[in-house]
């Protein structure tokens, strides 16, 4: 009896290792599977995409007939970085983990400032194709205005009205425009103009300056670009065609000022509310070398003006504090055909007001509008602060 007990009990011990010693074996066989199988849906899954993401940026950024490098991963092309993961010894699930976590924020939006230099050395305004020539028997410049293409839109429904300016530099007095292109981001005009009895020797010492601006009917123009050329160095014996990119506008445009602002959505209330909080450096307007601003808020709703608000006048303050709010009722179905027109004003008592700048909040704007917007919508119910650059 004894001895059948000690046989039983062996046993049991013997069955109990195999069984332990196969579950072990189980366990590790698993685990680099599933890590084998995780590292390999984040190959597949995060770095095609977020290549493909810059690409399209860029592409979309990118002004016609130009050239670019694009440092976007090219697809069915291993990128750098990953054929070097690949190389390296399989990794913990922790590590992959924070591999996960470093590639989103690679994704995600950078900081306001990186966000701003991006946009601006990536901001594509268009060009425009034009004419120049000289009859010498008639003492007659002739400049032809053809065509621009891809140029920005200004208007919150997604589009512009341009038109063009055309000056001889110095003069700015004496100027010649072009007809106004409804609602045209490539408008073609094919107009003609004459600036006869001009004498070639002064004809050389002047400088085309063309200026593309987008018509307001409410306010005063937008300036979209600028190209100028001086007729010293193209020859005029013959019409010369060019083709130009525009340039921003040396106006001041760039040096307005910003202002901070935030916007709360609630889907549940169908409202907006629009945080006037600061602004920062505003353009000087009055004579004294200071304004006097206030805010004006315009609720759009496809082309038409559904709702204005304004906050009080800061006298003599160009670094002004508002710190007030305005809701305004908009429906979750018509959030997408919305614009939120804001636009910083110099108080004037002796003649009209003076625009020191606007903001156009859409979900087509421009890039950092745009990433207000969204990020608006993604945190309903939370404030979202944000500064903007003032534009003409």
């Amino acid at each position: 009896a004894p001895s059948r007990d000690v046989l039983l009990v062996s046993a049991i011990i013997t069955v109990s290792l195999s069984v332990t010693v196969v579950l072990c074996g189980l366990c590790h066989w698993c685990q680099r599977k599933l890590g084998k199988r995780y590292k390999n849906s984040l190959e597949t899954v995060g770095t095609p995409d977020s290549g493909r993401g810059r690409s399209e940026k860029k592409a979309i950024k990118l002004p016609a007939g130009g050239k670019a490098v694009n440092t976007a991963p090219v697809p069915g092309q291993t990128p750098h970085d990953e054929s070097d993961r690949r190389t390296e010894p399989r990794s913990s699930v922790s590590d992959l983990v924070n591999s996960l976590t470093s590639e989103m924020l690679m994704l995600s939006p950078g900081s306001e400032e990186d966000e701003a230099h991006e946009g601006c050395s990536r901001e594509n305004l268009g060009r425009i194709q034009f004419s120049v020539g000289y009859n010498f028997q008639e003492s007659t410049l002739t400049v032809k205005i053809m065509k621009a293409q891809e140029l920005p839109a200004k208007d919150f429904s997604g589009t512009s009205d341009p038109f063009v300016k055309i000056y001889l530099l110095p003069d700015k007095k004496h100027k010649l425009e072009t007809k106004v292109k409804r609602k045209n981001l490539n408008p073609h005009w094919n107009e003609t103009f004459l600036f006869e009895g001009f004498p070639y020797e002064k004809v050389v010492q002047r400088i085309l300056y063309l200026q593309v601006l987008d018509y307001d009917r409410f306010s005063r123009n937008d300036p979209i670009g600028e190209v100028s050329i001086p007729l010293n160095k193209v020859d005029l014996t013959q019409m010369q065609t060019f083709w130009k990119d525009l340039k921003p506008c040396s106006d001041g445009s760039g040096s307005r000022g910003e202002l901070l602002l935030s916007l709360c959505y609630n889907p549940s209330a169908n409202s907006i509310i629009v945080s006037i909080i600061k602004a920062r450096n505003l353009k000087a307007m009055d004579i004294g070398g200071t304004s006097d601003p206030y805010v004006k808020v315009w609720l759009m709703y496809k082309d038409k003006r559904v709702e204005k608000k304004k906050t009080v006048t800061m006298k003599r303050n160009l670094n002004p504090i508002f710190n007030e709010s305005f809701a305004f009722d908009i429906p979750t179905e018509k959030l997408r055909e919305t614009t939120i027109i804001i636009t910083v004003m110099d108080k004037d008592r002796l003649s009209r007001n003076d625009v020191i700048g606007k903001i156009y909040l859409s979900w087509k704007s421009g890039p950092g509008e745009v990433k207000h917007w969204k990020d608006m919508i993604a945190r309903p119910r939370q404030p979202v602060a944000q500064w903007h650059q003032l534009k003409a």
